[in-house]
């Protein structure tokens, strides 16, 4: 088996009649970032003009090793990777913040415990405009995503990742800047 590995990408594009860029998150499996073009293009609907504005090979997360393996339906792991975008507001700036969680969870009530405990989500409220797990005021599972659900069908059929405890392991490098697909 080709050395897979799990992706987690900042898309943006400026789709037709907006003003601003918008972004979506994007995971993938392949063996190298260059080998999800052609899923990036089809997930989102303006693939000409898609970017990738940030990006992260995802090999460890609160302590864990994510190893992608061969689907294998005899049973689960008692922990699963969790994507949790948060929202929230600074007095006097007319945007809302953001910022992305990846934890390693038994369910999506403890991811959801886990992201209130994030400095963002402490820091980034105020009477009036609290902080959320976007898209809803509160804690909702609507808002928080089991990795392996929001891959594409062919790659949920296929593949799913395995969570190796190993806390001695480096965090993983961030890459960040505005990279067109051609660059990839």
């Amino acid at each position: 088996m080709e050395n897979l590995k799990l992706f987690m990408l900042m898309l943006g594009c400026k789709p037709p009649g907006r003003h601003i860029e918008q972004h979506d998150v994007f995971f993938g499996i392949a063996p190298s970032l260059r080998d999800l073009i052609p899923e990036i293009q089809a997930f989102w609907p303006e693939p000409e003009k898609i970017h990738v504005d940030a990006w992260r090979e995802v090999n460890t997360v609160d302590g864990y090793a994510v190893k992608i393996i061969p689907r294998n339906n005899n049973g689960s792991q008692n922990s699963k990777l969790f994507f949790i975008n948060l929202g929230g507001y600074q007095p006097n700036k007319f945007e809302e913040q953001h910022y992305t969680v990846l934890t390693v969870q038994s369910d999506f009530a403890s991811a959801g415990k886990n992201a209130k405990e994030t400095l963002f989500f402490k820091n980034n409220r105020f009477d009036g405009a609290n902080s959320h797990i976007d898209d809803k005021y509160g804690v909702d599972v609507d808002d928080i995503y089991n990795v392996e659900d929001i891959l594409n069908p062919a790659q949920k059929e296929k593949h799913q990742i395995e969570l190796i405890p190993d806390a001695d392991l480096p965090e993983d490098k961030i890459t960040l800047g505005y990279f067109k697909l051609s660059t990839l």
